[in-house]
């Protein structure tokens, strides 16, 4: 029997986003945002989820661009840190040591040291409670060359991206392929 926790953010796993906006000043700045994912398949679009008084909330109204990074086991202080200390106070890619780029594409740079980035155009903004969810779409998506598979995708496990634990506050690690979506559950029809 299952027992009530109640109204909670307890969805498992949330993926570890680094995301990516240039301030009022064209300072870069970065962030680790929990709440995000893919949400819709054409044209592709990335959510994230942030509060208003996050420093990069107002960069990506104003800018109307962010970049997604996919943190990884390698950067993982890194990726906490963007987490905790605010763009308004420190130069997070300085303090961090990692590498700006400028995206060709959209008004929002990356960190060169994470193995897949997502540069957005943002296309929708919803209010929700204390969040408001950027939609973005996806103009390109870039990779390591070490990160891609033999087909020439990411390999998630090359990649090893870190996901979050909401209840626990912890950071994790992706494990080995169980089976292959759209064909282990074939045996039901």
């Amino acid at each position: 029997m299952k027992q009530s926790l109640g109204a909670k953010t307890l969805l498992f796993p949330t993926p570890v986003l680094m995301v990516g906006t240039y301030d009022a000043a064209g300072t870069p700045n970065l962030m680790t945002a929990a709440w995000g994912g893919i949400c819709c398949s054409e044209p592709p679009c990335v959510a994230v989820s942030l509060r208003r008084a996050r420093h990069s909330y107002d960069s990506i109204v104003a800018r109307k661009a962010f970049t997604v990074g996919v943190a990884n086991g390698a950067y993982m202080a890194e990726a906490d840190y963007a987490g905790i200390a605010s763009g308004r106070n420190a130069d997070k890619f300085a303090v961090a040591g990692l590498t700006v780029v400028g995206s060709d594409l959209v008004d929002a740079p990356y960190a060169e040291e994470f193995p897949l980035v997502l540069e957005c155009r943002l296309v929708h903004t919803l209010e929700l409670g204390i969040h408001t969810q950027f939609i973005g779409e996806i103009v390109d998506v870039k990779a390591d060359r070490d990160a891609l598979g033999g087909d020439g995708l990411p390999d998630i496990l090359r990649m090893q991206p870190l996901v979050y634990d909401t209840a626990h506050k912890g950071y994790h690690a992706v494990g080995p392929l169980l089976g292959k979506a759209f064909s282990i559950g074939k045996k039901f029809l």
